[in-house]
């Protein structure tokens, strides 16, 4: 893609509006430094130099659209607690739209702990309470994005798993939108099975493919474009799901694009060095909607989604790309 067309597509997005829908989280990282082994059990003293909180899950993925439209908004769920109103605080200083979310004073918002030292993650503790929304809830919830189709681009489902994403909930507005002419959007969780039929586009790693498609696993082979259990799980999840677009991320081999009627397509890893793949996946269906919202093709979306993803695992923590990083990222590889 030259740098014409990418302007192209990039400018288009100041207007788009999307809508992510998903498990909201706090994540909060503890930097340090580890100086000596504990006394106590073998395992690093870590002393704190400081700490930082970002919006995790569905939460993280507008903050990487925030980037680069004019709005996005959050349906969610957090709790009345500490974590809740830092959470809700950090979107909202970030001008992502939070007035659909669910607050519930009986639900302890889900927090992500990371504890770094040298640029390495030592450990990570999850503080979370998995529950799905009430029947009311997903009624008002429905009763609410219904409102906002019109006027919205795209919807994007971001399922970590912890509940929030209840079946008849993407059933019913996953309808609203497609029967509305949106581009629909899923990043799926392998232990949470949701009918994810006639979306856009859907967008598992490997091993959600593999499980998704009831494969057993395997090693990757060297080279994707030969990897015959990886187009045996993209072919079934094409007509399992009955969707236009399967994206299958492949960690360093990249991804690869499944697309009805078509031949696969591999997009090779643009990644120069890898810190941290936290959020990556956020950062790959964020990209690759917008882009599509923006009038891409499924090739350049996953082009694009592909370079972004690359530019956040060179960063620590849940990272974001820019425009101007995105622009740097795809000017490299041409003079590579």
């Amino acid at each position: 893609m030259n740098a014409r067309r990418l302007k192209d597509i990039l400018d288009r997005a100041r207007t788009k509006r999307i809508l992510v829908i998903g498990d909201l989280m706090l994540d909060q990282f503890v930097w340090g430094k580890v100086k000596r082994i504990s006394p106590e059990a073998p395992v690093p003293v870590v002393e704190v130099t400081g700490e930082s909180f970002y919006p995790g899950g569905a939460a993280n993925v507008a903050r990487n659209l925030r980037e680069f439209v004019g709005h996005v908004a959050v349906v969610g769920m957090f709790g009345s607690d500490r974590g809740g109103r830092q959470l809700r605080d950090l979107m909202e200083e970030q001008k992502i739209e939070t007035k659909n979310a669910v607050e519930d004073s009986g639900f302890p918002t889900i927090v992500k702990t990371r504890i770094i030292a040298r640029n390495q993650q030592l450990v990570r503790v999850d503080r979370e309470q998995l529950r799905s929304p009430t029947p009311a809830q997903v009624s008002a919830i429905v009763r609410k994005v219904h409102r906002q189709i019109p006027k919205t681009h795209a919807v994007i489902f971001e399922d970590y798993g912890k509940g929030f994403l209840a079946g008849e909930l993407v059933r019913r507005i996953c309808g609203d939108a497609l029967a509305a002419g949106k581009i629909v959007t899923g990043d799926p969780n392998p232990h949470h099975p949701i009918e994810w039929k006639s979306v856009t586009a859907v967008k598992p790693n490997r091993n959600e493919a593999f499980l998704a498609a009831g494969l057993p696993s395997s090693d990757p082979a060297p080279e994707p474009m030969k990897d015959k259990p990886l187009l045996k799980a993209g072919e079934i999840l094409l007509e399992k799901w009955q969707t236009k677009l399967v994206l299958v991320t492949l960690g360093e081999q990249g991804m690869m694009l499944f697309e009805r009627g078509k031949k696969p397509h591999h997009i090779p890893t643009k990644a120069r060095q890898v810190f941290d793949v936290s959020g990556a996946g956020d950062t790959a269906i964020a990209l690759f909607t917008l882009a599509l919202c923006c009038d891409a093709t499924s090739v350049e979306a996953a082009e694009i989604a592909n370079h972004a993803s690359a530019v956040v695992v060179g960063k620590v923590g849940t990272a974001t790309v820019t425009p101007e990083e995105l622009r740097a990222s795809f000017q490299n590889d041409r003079l590579a």
